[in-house]
């Protein structure tokens, strides 16, 4: 866990996903109100992308705002959720 991308070589698939800026403190549904407009989120997502690439690190995409089904083998023995209380 020492390592980044550039150290072993690795790779990235990047795919858009709104749904992970869902608040859901209150109700019953999650608001995406603080989620960037879709115009700005793609051209945010478009920047990651190119700075990845810039770095040398081959990056996969998938298609932004489209419904996806994406699978992932992790190696290793952990996952991490990041979280922060704003």
């Amino acid at each position: 866990m020492n390592r980044s991308l550039l150290d072993t070589g690795g790779q990235a698939l990047v795919v858009s996903q709104f749904t992970l800026h869902a608040d859901t403190r209150k109700g019953r549904r999650p608001s995406f109100n603080r989620a960037a407009p879709p115009d700005i989120a793609k051209s945010m997502y478009e920047q990651f992308v190119q700075r990845l690439r810039t770095f040398g690190i081959h990056t996969e995409t998938g298609v932004f705002g489209a419904y996806m089904q994406v699978e992932i083998h992790n190696t290793g023995p952990v996952t991490l959720m990041i979280d922060s209380e704003i």
